[in-house]
């Protein structure tokens, strides 16, 4: 465990993997956040230094996971004129977790090779306890020697952990396994919605689900909440739509029409229009269930 371990993009899920990693006994040196104050205070948590700028995380770690929002972050951090990670970085190894689309792990790899860099996907189909916990399911793409090197990090973040090939392919894999889980989400908050208007008693109607060709993991995670209004956000409605354009982006590459994942879209779109893109996912709810938010805004 020699390597000095920086994380970039420290929100609720790359905090906890910054947390788990010093509880299994990493070196960890340097965080690193565009909210500089959530930084100044997970490195006085973890006893390292809050970055101010992104050279200094690539000066004091040999290894750098980043965990931030989007492609336009991702451009960002590695920039290839100016102080970014990329400064300095001849030998060192970044892991790349956030939900990006695979052109820009591509761009990001060839950039960090320039450099004197390795890069891989760390790709995540977990949420933020299992950050903590180190048990998230990683899909990792890149090339094997990267992966070989970053394999000790990888293992203690992870219960399951997925060589998918060459870089971008995780992050294709990461793009279905999302937009699968958000049709499955939409057509959950349907059903139960439906079920409301019934008059049917939703508990009794999820146990009929669990136990039907209609049960998912979606059914074991957002369910109750839909029915509860409970909406606390694990995977905001605003990352379910970014994730649903990646997904659709590919279709349109590989000339598919894909009519439930358009439809899904719109309905996370919606949410963000309504000014609920905050909320978890679950929260699509509300534009199925009598009597909630979309009804009450198309009164208005």
């Amino acid at each position: 465990m020699a390597d000095r371990i920086g994380v970039v993009g420290v929100g609720r899920m790359g905090a906890n993997m910054a947390r788990r990693l010093k509880d299994c006994g990493f070196n960890v040196t340097a965080v690193s956040d565009a909210r500089l104050k959530s930084a100044k205070a997970l490195a006085s948590e973890l006893g390292c230094e809050a970055c101010k700028s992104l050279a200094r995380v690539t000066e004091l770690a040999d290894v750098i996971l980043t965990v931030v929002s989007d492609d336009a972050a991702m451009d960002a951090i590695f920039a290839e004129k100016g102080k970014s990670l990329l400064h300095k970085a001849a030998g060192r190894l970044f892991i790349n977790c956030a939900t990006v689309s695979p052109s820009t792990h591509l761009t990001v790899e060839a950039r960090a090779a320039k450099a004197g860099a390795q890069s891989i996907e760390g790709c995540m189909a977990s949420s933020i306890t299992q950050a903590r916990e180190g048990t998230l399911y990683l899909m990792i793409g890149g090339k094997p020697e990267a992966f070989e090197r970053g394999k000790a990090v990888l293992e203690k973040l992870s219960s399951s952990l997925r060589y998918v090939g060459e870089t971008g392919r995780a992050a294709q894999v990461k793009a279905l396994v999302n937009m699968v889980m958000n049709i499955n989400t939409a057509g959950l908050a349907e059903g139960l919605g439906l079920g409301a208007a019934l008059g049917l008693d939703l508990p009794m109607l999820r146990e009929v689900f669990s136990q039907t060709g209609a049960n998912s993991r979606v059914l074991q995670t957002d369910g109750e909440d839909m029915q509860n209004r409970d909406h606390s956000c694990f995977f905001s409605a605003a990352h379910a739509a970014k994730d649903s354009g990646i997904s659709l982006d590919l279709a349109k590459q590989a000339k598919l029409k894909l009519p439930l994942a358009v439809a899904t879209k719109k309905q996370f779109d919606l949410m963000i229009k309504l000014g609920l893109g905050e909320l978890d996912k679950s929260g699509v709810a509300e534009l199925t269930f009598p009597g909630r938010a979309l009804h009450k805004a198309k009164k208005k």
